[in-house]
């Protein structure tokens, strides 16, 4: 296939192009600085700027392309770049999508969204059909979702990926855990209850390319393991694989003093279970969490 990626350059885009290629698709990267090859494309999402004529030939388009949730506190202005870096890029894509004629357009648009969707399901297992949730996140993600609007009204498939937290020691959930751990001065967050939505990272790439391939798939999709688990129980798990105590818990007063607003998402309880994926049959490589951190810090 040809595939118009927007978000190439982050953690998640940069190994899913990666893989792509190695696959022997045509990968198209969208970027805003000027182009540097023929596999680049320049736009300008926060103006609403990309030519539609950039997507004639394109099978699938993928948007992961979004601000950074977890680096910095969430300050109202940092609050409203989260939003408008997902929603700008969103709707300037779908739109471009819906401008072209019907028999021009890709066939496929797999948008980012995050299983913030939820809110805070505590116990409660959750699949795709839950309604949006409360707070920030889950505002987010509705707008989010929500602009991908254009293109589904066109005709396109649009497959919303509600993606939970991706292991690999290079970023996401574990890379800032991992001096702490190894330091030995790490522990539970809170009270440890809340559920965490993980995925090992060759799950995730693996589903990108399932759902790339699978034109029956459409809607939310949450992008999750099979077997989500408590923090509790993920900070065990962590300290075993690495042989490193953990017992040195943060308390939510300490979250709340160090990140802000953050720390509610980081306290949130996600006991999100992939629906769609499981009854579509993928298969998982690392369908529970020791298999997963053990791929994930392969020199621990």
């Amino acid at each position: 296939m040809r595939i118009l990626i927007a978000g190439s350059s982050g953690w998640l885009g940069t190994r899913l192009t990666d893989r792509l290629r190695a696959a022997d698709h045509d990968v198209v990267r969208l970027v805003r600085r000027r182009t540097q090859g023929p596999d680049e494309v320049r736009w300008d999402p926060g103006a609403g700027q990309l030519d539609p004529a950039v997507l004639v030939g394109v099978d699938a388009v993928v948007n992961l392309a979004g601000a950074n949730i977890g680096d910095r506190r969430w300050t109202p202005r940092y609050k409203e770049v989260l939003r408008s870096s997902r929603v700008d890029s969103t709707g300037t894509l779908a739109r471009a999508i819906a401008a072209l004629p019907a028999e021009q357009r890709p066939r496929t648009l797999l948008n980012g969204s995050a299983i913030g969707w939820y809110g805070d399901t505590g116990d409660r297992p959750v699949e795709e059909d839950e309604p949006a949730g409360e707070g920030f996140m889950a505002d987010l993600c509705r707008v989010w979702e929500a602009a991908t609007a254009p293109a589904e009204q066109a005709g396109v498939r649009v497959v919303r990926l509600r993606i939970g937290l991706p292991l690999e020691h290079s970023g996401g959930l574990l890379k800032p855990q991992l001096l702490p751990y190894r330091l030995g001065i790490a522990g539970k967050f809170g009270s440890g209850r809340q559920w965490i939505p993980w995925i090992s990272m060759a799950d995730w790439l693996a589903a990108m390319t399932f759902l790339l391939d699978r034109e029956e798939i459409a809607g939310p999709v949450n992008v999750v393991g099979p077997a989500p688990v408590t923090n509790a129980e993920f900070t065990r798990a962590l300290g075993r694989t690495l042989h490193r105590p953990t017992v040195m818990p943060v308390p939510g007063i300490a979250l709340r003093i160090l990140l802000g607003e953050l720390s509610v998402e980081s306290l949130r309880s996600l006991r999100v279970l992939p629906g769609v994926l499981n009854r579509a049959g993928f298969a998982y490589r690392h369908p529970d969490l020791v298999s997963a951190l053990e791929a994930a810090l392969p020199g621990r």
